[in-house]
């Protein structure tokens, strides 16, 4: 049996990232494959981490800078590894490559690090973002250089596979676009949600951990729901979301309709009773889960233009795209009363999710493309010179400075 071992960064926790939905999207998918699966990380799990063995996923928790892995992976002789995030390939490609060579080695970069840091940089410093500046972070040169010494990289929006392409001349065929694998709205599952007047309120949802969904909280209570309460005295702003900081917890407010929920177990089930979903995020990168969800639970959003980047092609948007906090307001409110408008929204978000997120276009183009490139291995990396230029340096700098931590660690010991 094929053999696919997975580095991640952290354990997946569908039910509290897009990252680790995204993770168990691909698991599953190495499972229809054939490949008896491995998922490897030195991080500790925690109480939201998913049970891998209910999907028949073999684990092991691995350690940096140590040899005990080339003896792993050695061992497990893998057909293809799949790094999770450019920094787990820094820390153990150079290790594969040397001790599992004929290994397919495949870099998920969930969303480009590098261009999310950027952007935080920018809006904290008050400048504005250019792919100049991008371009010339060091994160970005990190992130790229992992890029070219993987065998395939996978990206999660089509923004990002336009600008590796037409700003750094990067092979369209060392890319594959591959979003979220999601099953098709049916009309039967249509005909099962509530309708329009069935719902109420407003959502938010994210990660405390993830920087631009604290921020697009924190906007929320300071310029945008005031407005919208005003409009609609009615109506309440749930916020939910696992490892919230203490700050987004105090600012719970039941007087003001401002609920801090915490954490939800079924996310769905409370999309599915919420009428609008509000996310005016300012920065980040990749796809929002967050707005993925309100369009598989059929409920419209607003949100920003970074929001919706690289989501939904040419196609219209479940629901409206603001960047002005007062207009922003005014639309969700809007969105809100006209029953009209609200239909038009939930239908766009479900051609969204059809188009673009079908699993079945999705993971057949994974299997293909994998396929393609194991068939001639060799060739495929000798057309890649910048690539194995790297990965020579790679051996002569960043192994040894590993094995010197190692010994450094063992004598400490």
């Amino acid at each position: 049996m094929k053999k696919a071992l997975f580095i991640g960064y952290v354990w997946p926790e569908p039910n509290t990232t897009a990252a680790g939905h995204r993770m168990l999207q691909l698991l599953n998918a190495f499972k229809k494959f054939g490949y008896q699966v491995v998922f490897s990380s030195t991080a500790v799990k925690s109480q939201y981490s998913y049970n891998l063995d209910s999907i028949d996923v073999e684990f092991m928790t691995i350690k940096l800078n140590h040899s005990s892995f080339d003896v792993f992976v050695q061992e497990l002789n893998p057909d293809i590894v799949v790094f999770d995030r450019y920094m787990m390939e820094e820390q153990f490609g150079w290790r594969v490559a040397e001790f599992a060579p004929q290994a397919l080695r495949v870099l998920n970069t969930e969303d480009l690090h590098s261009l999310r840091k950027v952007r935080e940089e920018c809006y904290k410093q008050g400048e504005e973002f250019t792919l100049k500046k991008w371009k010339n972070h060091s994160m970005t040169l990190r992130e790229m250089t992992s890029i070219y010494r993987s065998d395939l990289s996978l990206l999660i929006s089509t923004y990002e596979m336009e600008i590796l392409q037409s700003e750094l001349g990067i092979s369209k065929h060392m890319l594959l676009h591959l979003p979220f694998m999601l099953d098709e709205i049916s009309n039967k599952e249509v005909n099962t949600w509530p309708n329009f007047e069935e719902r109420k309120d407003f959502l938010c949802a994210g990660n405390g951990k993830h920087t631009p969904n604290v921020d697009s909280i924190i906007t929320l209570k300071r310029h945008i729901w005031p407005l919208i309460k005003n409009r609609l005295p009615e109506a309440n702003l749930n916020i939910y979301g696992a490892y919230l900081p203490q700050q987004i917890l105090e600012m719970n407010n039941p007087k003001e309709g401002f609920h801090v929920m915490g954490w939800a177990e079924d996310l769905a089930s409370k999309l599915k009773s919420t009428r609008v979903v509000l996310a005016p995020l300012q920065f980040g990168a990749g796809i929002k889960g967050k707005l993925i969800d309100a369009m598989k639970n059929g409920t419209p959003s607003v949100t920003t233009s970074t929001g919706t980047e690289g989501m939904h092609g040419n196609s219209s948007w479940g629901g409206i795209i603001c960047d002005d906090w007062e207009v922003f307001a005014k639309a969700s409110v809007q969105l809100y009363e006209n029953k009209e408008k609200w239909g038009q929204a939930q239908f766009s978000g479900i051609a969204i999710i059809n188009k673009y997120y079908s699993k079945a276009i999705r993971i057949k183009k994974l299997e293909e493309k994998l396929k393609h490139i194991q068939s001639n291995l060799t060739e495929y990396r000798e057309q890649n010179f910048i690539g194995r230029l790297l990965q020579q340096q790679t051996m002569a700098s960043t192994k040894y400075m590993a094995k010197w931590i190692e010994e450094k660690n063992r004598g400490q010991a």
